[in-house]
């Protein structure tokens, strides 16, 4: 089911979307929502070859497991 989102934007703000929304002929809405999920998937998501590469260095790996097993035991100082 499709959702609606009230967005504030400054006149500005609008102005650079509706630019670039038509630069891609796409609508606004479109545009914000393409966008906003690339930025997601690019910022908050491991890029696969980057996980290969995390995945095959195993001092890293044993430097993460350690790390999780002091975690989870509540080991070491937390800073937050």
């Amino acid at each position: 089911m499709n959702k609606v989102v009230t967005l504030r934007l400054t006149e500005d703000e609008y102005n650079k979307i509706l630019l670039a929304s038509r630069i891609d002929h796409r609508p606004i809405s479109s545009f914000i929502t393409i966008s906003t999920l690339k930025q997601i998937e690019e910022s908050y998501y491991v890029d696969p070859i980057e996980m290969a590469e995390i995945r095959s260095n195993k001092k890293l790996n044993k430097k993460l497991k350690a790390g999780y097993q002091d975690a989870k035991a509540m080991r070491g100082k937390f800073v937050g």
